[in-house]
C-alpha cells in the first residue's frame, strides 16, 4: 500500500512538472492523489489546508525570506569585483590563476549572495575580460566558473540548510552552518585541483613577478567589508548573540549599509531588489507550506517505512545503501531545484539514515551537497546555463571539461558520504552537537 501510495506520488509529481505546472502545486496534488483512496476528499483536502498553514507559520522559516533580501541586495555592483581582487592578490601566483581565482571568489561570493547562479553571472563576468586578454579557452573558464559556483550554497549562510533545518524538524541551524564549512570548501578545492591541472595541461601560468604584499593588503581593507558579513552573522549565531532568524535582519540592515556606502543602489533600484525578494520568497516559503500536505501524507502512509524495509530488503551494508541514495538524489537533482528537492526527499530518507546511526546534521549535508550538483548538470543546471552564457560558449564545448570537475566534485561527495567528520567535526568542537 505505501509502495503503491509512492509510486502514485512519484507518477503524478513527474507528470505534472513535464506538463509545466509549477512545482508547489504538483506537490500539492501529487500528495492529495495518493491519500484519496484511504480518506474522504473533504477531509483530505481541510487537512491539507491546515498542514500548508502550519508549515508556514513556522517562526523560523522568516529567516529565509531575510537572507534572500540581504543576498539580493549584496548582488548589486561593487562586492564580486573587491572579492575578485583580493583572492587575486592571494592566489594570482599559480597556475591558471584567474581559474584558481574564479574559484576562490565563487565560494566567497556564493556564501555572501546565497545564489550559485548569482555567483557564476557576478563573478563570472568579472574574469571573463582577463581571461580573454590571456588568452583562455572561454569554454575552460565558463566550465571553472560555473563548476564552482555551488561551493558557496554550502558555505553558510546557507538557504538550503535553513530550509533543510525545517524539513528535518528542527535541526539546529547554527550546527548546520558550521557542518557546511568543510564540504564547500572540499568542494572548492576539487574545483582548484582540475583547475589547476587544465592550467598546467593547457600552459596557463600564473602574473608574474613576486608577490605583492602592498597590494594584498589593500585588497584585503577594500574586501573586508563585504566578508565581514558572513563573521558577523555566522559569529553571532554560532556565538549565541542571536538567533539564525534575528542574524538574517541583521545581515539586511548590514548589507543596506554597505550597498548606500558603495552607491551601488539608490531608492529606485532598492525598491524593485525588495519586491524581487518578496517574489522569490512568497514562492520558497509557500513551497514549504505545501511541503508539509506531502510530509503528512508520507506519515499517515507510512511510506518512509516502507522504503526503509525495501532497501534493507535488499541489503543490509549501509554503505551500499547510501550509494544508492547518492545516486537517486544525483538524478533527481538534474531535474529539480534543490529547494523542492529537499522537502521530498527529507522525510523520505532520513529515517532510513538515522535507522544505522547518522545523524541528521551529516545527511543534511550529504542531500544538500548532492542537489547542489544538479544546479551544474543539464536539463535544468540552472548555474551550468549562466557560467555558459557569460562566458559566450556553448555546452558541447563546455562539457568535456565539465566531465572533469563531476568526477572530482564527486570524489568530495564520497567524502562527506562516508567519513562523518567531515560534516561534524566542527559542530562537535563548537559544542553544538
Amino acid at each position: 500500500m505505501a509502495i503503491q501510495a509512492l509510486l502514485v506520488i512519484l507518477a503524478v509529481l513527474l507528470v505534472l512538472l513535464f506538463l509545466g505546472v509549477p512545482i508547489s502545486y504538483a506537490i500539492a496534488v501529487s500528495s492529495l492523489t495518493a491519500i484519496l483512496s484511504s480518506i474522504d476528499l473533504n477531509v483530505a483536502v481541510l487537512t491539507a489546508a491546515q498542514r500548508t498553514f502550519v508549515g508556514m507559520s513556522k517562526f523560523s522559516l522568516t529567516a529565509i525570506p531575510f537572507f534572500i533580501l540581504a543576498g539580493n541586495i549584496m548582488n548589486q555592483g561593487g562586492i564580486a569585483k573587491r572579492l575578485v581582487d583580493f583572492v587575486m592578490a592571494i592566489l594570482g601566483k599559480m597556475p591558471g590563476a584567474l581559474l584558481v581565482t574564479n574559484i576562490g571568489t565563487n565560494a566567497l561570493f556564493g556564501a555572501i549572495s546565497g545564489s550559485a547562479s548569482a555567483a557564476a553571472a557576478a563573478v563570472g563576468s568579472m574574469i571573463r575580460d582577463g581571461a580573454d586578454e590571456q588568452g583562455y579557452d572561454p569554454a575552460v573558464t565558463a566550465a571553472t566558473n560555473a563548476a564552482s559556483s555551488c561551493s558557496g550554497l554550502l558555505i553558510p549562510p546557507s538557504n538550503a540548510l535553513i530550509t533543510y533545518s525545517l524539513a528535518s524538524g528542527g535541526t539546529s541551524v547554527a550546527a548546520l552552518f558550521m557542518a557546511g564549512y568543510i564540504p564547500g570548501i572540499i568542494w572548492a578545492l576539487c574545483c582548484c585541483v582540475v583547475g589547476v591541472l587544465l592550467a598546467v595541461k593547457l600552459g596557463y601560468k600564473g602574473t608574474p613577478g613576486k608577490f605583492d604584499w602592498k597590494n594584498l593588503g589593500v585588497c584585503t581593507l577594500r574586501a573586508l567589508p563585504s566578508l565581514s558579513l558572513i563573521i558577523v552573522v555566522i559569529g553571532g549565531i554560532i556565538g549565541g548573540v542571536f538567533s539564525a532568524t534575528e542574524g538574517s535582519a541583521i545581515a539586511v540592515v548590514y548589507a543596506l549599509v554597505l550597498a548606500f556606502c558603495y552607491r551601488s543602489i539608490n531608492l529606485k533600484s532598492l525598491w524593485k531588489i525588495i519586491v524581487d525578494s518578496a517574489k522569490m520568497s512568497g514562492m520558497v516559503v509557500f513551497l514549504v507550506g505545501v511541503s508539509n500536505i506531502l510530509g503528512w501524507v508520507m506519515a499517515f502512509l507510512q511510506i518512509p517505512d516502507a522504503v526503509a524495509a525495501a532497501l534493507l530488503s535488499l541489503t543490509s551494508n549501509k554503505y551500499i545503501i547510501l550509494l544508492i541514495m547518492n545516486v537517486i538524489l544525483l538524478v533527481s537533482g538534474t531535474f529539480m531545484d534543490v529547494t523542492p528537492a529537499i522537502l521530498i526527499f527529507t522525510p523520505l530518507f532520513l529515517p532510513i539514515c538515522q535507522s544505522f546511526g547518522m545523524s541528521t546534521i551529516q545527511f543534511g549535508l550529504i542531500l544538500v551537497y548532492n542537489l547542489c550538483i544538479g544546479n551544474i548538470t543539464p536539463p535544468v543546471g540552472n548555474a551550468l546555463f549562466v557560467g555558459i552564457k557569460v562566458g559566450r560558449t556553448s555546452l558541447s564545448k563546455v562539457m568535456p571539461y565539465m566531465l572533469m570537475y563531476y568526477v572530482a566534485i564527486i570524489g568530495g561527495l564520497l567524502l562527506v558520504t562516508f567519513i562523518p567528520a567531515v560534516s561534524t567535526a566542527l559542530p562537535q568542537a563548537m559544542g553544538l552537537m
